[in-house]
């Protein structure tokens, strides 16, 4: 894939039902599921556009490139994360673009995408055969986007941390060991409490 799928004008969006369903499936409350989205996308699958929301991580393009293109395109391949290099919403694109140039498997590998903000390099935790079987999914509508969110919380096994509303276990497991410094935990209760008290 060398080019991005076509945005839809009006993608399709999640509904009560589908969030009761996956709630359901999970035996997890709604509110905990939406916590998480609310938190990872300010509870916005895409940009007004009609494209997923992304967020390119330039540091793992470094990685999955093996600094390759560090030197020669700096703003889109950095040896280390560095938030300056983020350009914020939909010109997020751009970067993706600039990097899908290069290497498009890799470059859609290193954004992160849609309500969920699942990182490309984990299709296959999610059950695609390929990454851009994933970017597709992720431009095809919301319920794709929750179905791919429900397989990667089966898979690295974090059902039960929402479960039991352990959120700092969850933030661990979906963010990593920095997700003290970013207040994970205390963001995804916070948004929980809205949720149960709206």
């Amino acid at each position: 894939m060398n080019v991005l799928p076509v945005a839809s004008a009006k993608p399709k969006l999640l509904t009560a039902t589908d969030w009761a369903a996956a709630s359901q499936e999970l035996k997890v409350e709604t509110a905990a599921l939406r916590a998480v989205a609310d938190v990872e996308s300010a509870g916005e699958a895409f940009f007004m556009n009609g494209r997923p929301k992304i967020l390119f991580e330039a540091h793992v393009f470094s990685r999955l490139t093996h600094h390759l293109y560090d030197v020669s395109h700096p703003h889109i391949s950095s040896l280390k994360w560095n938030r300056a290099l983020y350009k914020g919403g939909e010109r997020e694109y751009d970067r993706l673009t600039a990097a899908m140039a290069l290497n498009p498997s890799a470059a859609c590998e290193s954004a992160s995408w849609g309500r969920f903000q699942i990182m490309g390099f984990h299709w296959r935790l999610c059950g695609y055969k390929t990454v851009f079987d994933f970017v597709s999914a992720q431009f095809a509508s919301e319920l794709e986007q929750l179905d791919c969110f429900m397989s990667y919380l089966s898979a690295n096994r974090l059902t039960r941390h929402l479960q039991s509303k352990n959120w700092a276990a969850f933030a661990l497991g979906y963010n990593g060991s920095g997700y003290k410094a970013n207040k994970y935990d205390t963001k995804l209760e916070a948004a929980y409490n809205r949720r149960k008290s709206a």
